[in-house]
């Protein structure tokens, strides 16, 4: 049996072009997995048959494995039918996603890319398929278009976690798999690239980031993923109520800003660092304002809000409560907040690309340790190399953070990424925070357990992992608490 180097050598062996726009991307919650990715692939099934939509008369779809027993938790039934309808979840307006399933609902028809109706009832038309799993991924699904003349068009696809999907038969890459200049698929080509060309982890990300697109559009990109966690933490600072889906669970976020401020609304998010600054906030309280932002994020994304998928969503709040944290209470006019900002986020991409290429990033497939283990080994080594540590303490900083995430399982209450995901986001980023500091005050040289050891051992974990345990909702705390199915 191979050991974890063996395995980091397997994957030195492929090369994948994984943009930082392809780790962090701007959707809709509650699954990067569930939700996210079905919802990008029944949009491209249909874009890629555009020609022939004004011919169809029914499209199916099929869920199967972790889709279709966590798949109204996760609200996956939904999802396929905002991608049917042709929305873009980095571009459509959350508020206009229930209206529109309700009018699905009560039209039975739906528009194809928002064009073409077809008939549809939601119940036949989205099979949730709970006692089958397909063989090519936990996460499977089909799509069929019929068309008037009685052909059908079928696809199968995987969600693989993050957003990202690959459809079976079809070797992954293509067009945008483009060769980098400074190509990194273990922790060891980071160090290596960061040694030969004398730059921090940030600093070769960027160079590979221009192989895509120009350096003002990679500063726009970024700028704007900046804007959205700042967004997404404002609204869920001020959001009360009771989250969706049946648990009860009342948003915790709000109580925890006011107790640390009398009144949080002013003009916007744009508030929020400035008012940050201006306090002299005790150790106490900013471990308390850490998990106030972490909380903010995934309440909203429990609420079908807008977020970052950072790498996925069930684990959108680890990096923006440490991108906060330190741009609210550690940052100085070394750099700009933006460039700060930029920097920090453009190390944690890289990070995140090593796990994908080496293990994976889908609770379905690794369990729990597969999102927040990874979201908090990101946002580690970016809080690392920000407070001015080297590319080999960043390094160190995620494969700590990962060490102490090994095994963690994904046992989500009904399905629902609310009980326990949200509270680990919280734990997440304070995990991060303390590898970063542990890595700061250590010397890389003495690790005896690297990044890619750690990486190769997260997956040899989430293959052995029993199945119950990885977003089935059928292991853990989903089947301890017993609730009634939402």
């Amino acid at each position: 049996m191979n050991g974890p180097q063996d395995l980091a050598a397997q994957i030195a062996e492929n090369h994948e072009s994984i943009s930082a726009f392809d780790i962090l991307k701007i959707g809709i919650g509650p699954s990067s997995s569930h939700t996210l990715g079905p919802w990008r692939a029944v949009r491209a099934f249909l874009l890629e048959n555009e020609a022939d939509l004004p011919k169809a008369v029914s499209i199916q779809v099929d869920l199967y494995g972790s889709l279709a027993k966590t798949g109204r938790g996760h609200g996956t039934d939904l999802a396929v039918q905002w991608g049917i309808s042709g929305l873009v979840a980095d571009a459509c307006d959350p508020a206009a996603l229930a209206p529109l399933i309700a009018r699905i609902k009560e039209e039975k028809s739906i528009s194809l890319l928002g064009r073409h109706p077809v008939e549809f009832h939601p119940a036949r038309h989205v099979r949730l398929n709970y006692k089958e799993t397909l063989e090519s991924h936990p996460n499977g699904m089909r799509f069929a278009l019929e068309l008037a003349s009685g052909e059908v068009r079928r696809i199968e696809c995987c969600s693989v976690g993050g957003g990202f999907f690959t459809v079976v038969g079809r070797e992954e890459g293509g067009a945008d798999d483009v060769r980098l200049p400074h190509p990194m698929n273990t922790g060891a080509d980071v160090q290596r690239w960061c040694d030969e060309l004398g730059l921090p982890i940030h600093e070769v990300v960027r160079r590979n980031e221009l192989a895509w697109r120009s350096e003002a559009q990679v500063s726009d990109g970024l700028d704007r993923i900046v804007e959205a966690m700042a967004s997404c933490i404002w609204r869920g600072l001020n959001e009360s109520g009771e989250l969706p889906g049946g648990l009860q669970v009342v948003r915790k976020a709000p109580g925890l800003a006011r107790s640390l401020w009398s009144e949080i609304v002013d003009s916007g998010p744009e508030d929020l660092l400035p008012r940050l600054r201006s306090q002299e906030a005790p150790f106490e309280e900013r471990m308390d304002w850490i998990t106030a932002f972490a909380f903010a994020v995934n309440e909203e994304n429990a609420a079908f809000g807008r977020v970052v998928t950072a790498p996925t969503n069930g684990a959108a709040g680890v990096i923006p409560a440490v991108l906060f944290y330190y741009l609210g209470f550690i940052h100085r006019d070394t750099v700009t907040e933006a460039e700060a900002a930029r920097r920090f986020l453009l190390t944690c991409a890289e990070i995140g690309s090593l796990y994908k290429k080496g293990a994976t990033i889908s609770a379905a497939m690794g369990g729990c340790q597969a999102e927040i283990g990874v979201s908090s080994s990101m946002a580690a080594a970016g809080l690392c190399e920000a407070l001015g540590g080297s590319a080999a303490q960043a390094l160190m900083a995620a494969e700590v953070a990962m060490e102490h995430h090994l095994g963690m399982t994904c046992d989500p209450v009904n399905g629902l990424v609310q009980i326990p995901c949200i509270e680990r986001n919280s734990f997440g980023a304070l995990k991060a925070i303390a590898a970063a500091r542990l890595a700061l005050r250590s010397r890389p040289s003495d690790a005896r357990v690297s990044l890619d050891q750690a990486i190769a051992t997260m997956w040899r974990t989430a293959q052995d992992m029993n199945e119950k345990y990885r977003e089935t909702s059928e292991g853990g705390l989903a089947i301890s608490l017993a609730l009634p199915e939402c």
